[in-house]
């Protein structure tokens, strides 16, 4: 039950209200009973007499007037606090839903990559989504149920041997039967139940994957493969549901059997009883009229504890995501730097491994504030995972990463990572307006500002656009060019005007025009800035201050493009491919 404790703990702000709820559905299951009762008592009181008499008295009509407005005031009191019931159970059932997903997503956003290498986004959805509603429906209608039921069957069965005992013995007799069939079915269903929320969260994921990749997918004209892929992801969830349904229905007969013999049972031995004299005609009217008291809540039990064992999968999913911790946090001695970061950057004898692998290896690098380093090297040779330490995307680990001086482990996150403007190759946008994800970095941007930081990036295809810079673009910037995507994404990195930037191979699908206008406005931005560039194409690295090279997971050289143009190594190989000439040519280059 540690999930129900769990989710208690969540309501914190609601509980006094919540038990409320809670006992009003006890209140309620016991009212349920009245009508009958009441009923009852107008068949005793009221009509038997008058059938042996024959005769209707004013007192009889008094009487009969006074019981049938007690049952109606009955009925409109149970009909009002019933929905004062339902309501309180709504409100405290979407706020904890409310909080909870705002936790969990807050926890989500937090996380480093680890973690999203971990976990589908199909699946984080799935958690966001269905895990959440069954949780909502635990609170606000499987444990309402579960104590209907309990109360209302209990009190029954006082009422039924305050009544007449040996009735009520007759009609309890079966219930054990019923009870054993319940508990055999709860223990039975829960396995289905894990497996049934796995598959649906590998169908969510393949819906996702299919749909992100969808150019891919049309591309290679793998259309028949993924819906057969789907199928076959939708099959399965279509036999773990089915297979979950069934095994209540395998139940379900025997259930509905012997619940059903208690009207049975009702009409023989209390028809037995009423021709003895035993009991009155309207105490066989209560008996009868109160059967689905017990009938009932044994039914809806099995279906109960059906929902209820879903809650339990789906709590568990929903535990696991929310006390997920991330490996990059900020300590509670974090370092606030007050006015804006210089800019200094320095690598100390840094090694990285990444999923066992060993991607960096003892690199030593200093950047000085306001210089432009490009960074060069093979595929793999580490070039990412050198940048991506210094906002801490990933940490290293030995060796130290600073930033004017300071640790970055030292620094609050938020405060590092503001400082940094960061735009990569693999370009996201979001489904807003050009000018809407130009300004993602400060909302409040004003509308003249964020044209000249698109100016800087030369986004003027933006003009152009049906509606300009409020023109919405599509989920990752569907219906751009790969080059208006990364200049659009280099905007948005300039306009937090941050004190450091890093470009990981930005321009790679620009022309080399816009290529070199970008370069010039980069080298005369109007705040100091150190730039990190990551980059294959000589063109984007010449007139960097200092070039460095990366090979497996080590720098091999550092100096100006003049000077590693004329030595040995990966950057001349490079400059003489990319200049039309083979690396063991003896002609001169300029």
């Amino acid at each position: 039950m540690f999930q129900l404790r769990w989710v208690w703990t969540r309501m914190a702000g609601t509980h006094k209200r919540y038990v409320f709820a809670l006992f009003s559905t006890a209140v309620l299951a016991v009212m349920s009973l009245g009508n009958s009762m009441i009923t009852a008592n107008i068949m005793d009181t009221v009509f038997y007499p008058l059938q042996e008499t024959g005769t209707v008295t004013p007192e009889a009509v008094r009487q009969l007037g006074w019981l049938v407005a007690l049952l109606i005031g009955f009925v409109l009191v149970r009909t009002s606090f019933g929905y004062l019931s339902v309501m309180t159970y709504e409100n405290c059932s979407q706020k904890l839903i409310y909080q909870l997903r705002r936790d969990l997503y807050k926890n989500m956003q937090e996380q480093d990559q680890a973690f999203y290498g971990q976990y589908r986004t199909g699946d984080l959805m799935t958690r966001l989504t269905g895990d959440m509603d069954m949780i909502r429906h635990a609170v606000n209608w499987v444990i309402r149920q579960l104590i209907s039921c309990t109360v209302m069957f209990f009190t029954a069965i006082i009422t039924f041997f305050v009544a007449d005992w040996q009735m009520a013995l007759t009609m309890l007799a079966i219930t054990p039967f019923i009870f054993a069939l319940t508990l055999m079915f709860s223990k039975r269903v829960h396995p289905l139940y894990v497996d049934l929320r796995e598959k649906l969260s590998s169908l969510n994921t393949a819906a996702q994957e299919n749909i992100s990749g969808n150019r891919v997918v049309k591309a290679f004209a793998r259309e028949d493969y993924e819906i057969a892929r789907f199928d076959e992801k939708n099959r399965e969830y279509k036999e773990a549901n089915k297979t979950a349904s069934l095994l209540w229905l395998k139940f379900c007969p025997y259930v509905e059997t012997l619940s059903q013999s208690l009207s049975v049972v009702v009409l023989l031995v209390g028809g037995a009883f009423l021709i003895s004299g035993r009991i009155t005609i309207g105490t066989f009217a209560m008996f009868n009229g109160l059967t689905w008291t017990l009938v009932d809540p044994m039914r809806m039990l099995g279906m109960h504890l059906n929902d209820l064992q879903r809650f339990f999968a789906s709590s568990n999913k929903i535990i696991e995501l929310y006390y997920a911790k991330s490996t990059i946090t900020t300590r509670p001695d974090a370092v606030k730097p007050k006015g804006r970061v210089k800019g200094e950057v320095k690598f100390q004898d840094v090694s990285l491994k990444l999923h066992g692998t060993e991607v960096l290896k003892h690199v030593n690098l200093d950047i000085h504030p306001g210089e432009t380093v490009a960074v060069m090297g093979p595929t793999g040779s580490g070039k990412t995972s050198l940048v991506n330490m210094i906002p801490r995307f990933t940490d290293a680990s030995s060796g130290k990463v600073l930033v004017d001086g300071t640790p970055v482990r030292m620094y609050d996150l938020k405060s590092l990572r503001s400082s940094i403007g960061i735009a990569t190759q693999d370009v996201f946008l979001f489904s807003d307006s050009v000018d809407g994800n130009i300004a993602y970095g400060d909302s409040k941007m004003p509308e003249e500002e964020v044209k000249r930081f698109a100016k800087m990036a030369d986004v003027d295809f933006a003009e152009k656009l049906a509606e300009g810079f409020d023109t919405v673009i599509g989920e990752r910037g569907t219906g751009l060019s790969g080059g208006q995507k990364q200049r659009i994404a280099l905007a948005r990195a300039l306009a937090v005007r941050p004190s450091i930037l890093i470009l990981d191979d930005t321009t790679s699908a620009v022309d080399l025009e816009t290529e070199k206008y970008i370069q010039e406005q980069l080298a005369n931005l109007d705040f100091p800035c150190t730039k990190i560039i990551v980059a294959q194409r000589i063109s984007t690295t010449k007139r960097a201050d200092k070039i460095v090279i990366l090979e497996d997971g080590r720098v091999t050289q550092v100096g100006t493009h003049q000077e590693l143009s004329q030595a040995p190594g990966y950057y001349r190989e490079v400059f003489l491919l990319q200049n039309g000439q083979e690396a063991g040519s003896e002609r001169q280059v300029v």
